[in-house]
């Protein structure tokens, strides 16, 4: 069996300075491994070190995932990592009935959650150790699509799809996707509004598991196909039985 060590290991996550992408620096903080999170607010990048105790091995870059010429100058910066994960994603505006869709919206979604994956690899393949991985972050939607929610699930569709493809192009760097079903996060502010606590506790009560997730259940997953040494290629679903009802 090969179980990837974490301590001493350098993971780069894009999206750690909120929700799935936060729980995870905290676990890998806490094992020992140096983390630099990512995102494009330096404020919000300050303000998740200063939750996170301002660790010495936690580091900070602000970019813009969806622009080349920024993720190509994140790994000038960072050098060799040994893991790159990203929880990213802009879907601010994107959950709208196929009328009201604006193409702006649409677009923002696919440059986070497809473009740019697809540059974290592009770039940071070269600075993997054979035994590194890329983990992505697709989502249920893939599955078991909604109203309002065509876009988001294309895209997660076609983020699956990626993996699979680098998993075989990238070799031996692993490359797999934690497919998280309704996780109780910022994000949903976007998507409900003031109804957002109603929405989740009315899908906790369809749910076989009863509840629906929280950020650690999916840092947890993460986690697993980070050390993990003979997965790959996957999508490790995390949604408490939501494809199921």
């Amino acid at each position: 069996m090969t179980t990837i060590k974490i301590e001493g290991a350098k993971v780069l996550i894009v999206g750690g300075s909120s929700g799935m992408g936060f729980a995870l620096a905290r676990r890998l903080l806490d094992e020992g491994a140096s983390v630099t999170i990512a995102g494009r607010s330096q404020e919000r990048l300050a303000a998740a070190c200063r939750q996170l105790g301002d660790n010495p091995k936690l580091g900070t870059h602000a970019f813009d995932i969806s622009q080349e010429e920024e993720v190509s100058a994140l790994f000038r910066i960072t050098g060799a990592v040994d893991h790159i994960v990203s929880t990213a994603a802009d879907i601010e505006g994107a959950y709208q009935l196929l009328p009201s869709i604006e193409l702006a919206a649409a677009q923002r979604v696919v440059a986070s959650k497809f473009y740019g994956p697809l540059l974290l690899a592009k770039y940071g393949a070269d600075h993997l150790p054979p035994s590194g991985s890329i983990t992505f972050t697709s989502g249920v939607a893939a599955y078991r699509p909604a109203a309002r929610g065509s876009v988001v699930a294309a895209v997660n569709a076609a983020l699956e799809g990626l993996v699979r493809a680098l998993a075989v192009e990238l070799a031996p760097i692993r490359i797999n996707a934690v497919s998280p079903g309704w996780v109780d996060t910022p994000i949903w502010s976007f998507v409900a509004g003031d109804a957002k606590q109603a929405t989740l506790d009315a899908m906790a009560q369809r749910l076989p598991t009863g509840r629906v997730g929280q950020p650690e259940d999916i840092a947890d997953a993460i986690r697993f196909l980070i050390g993990n040494g003979f997965t790959t290629g996957t999508i490790l679903h995390v949604e408490g039985g939501h494809r199921l009802v």
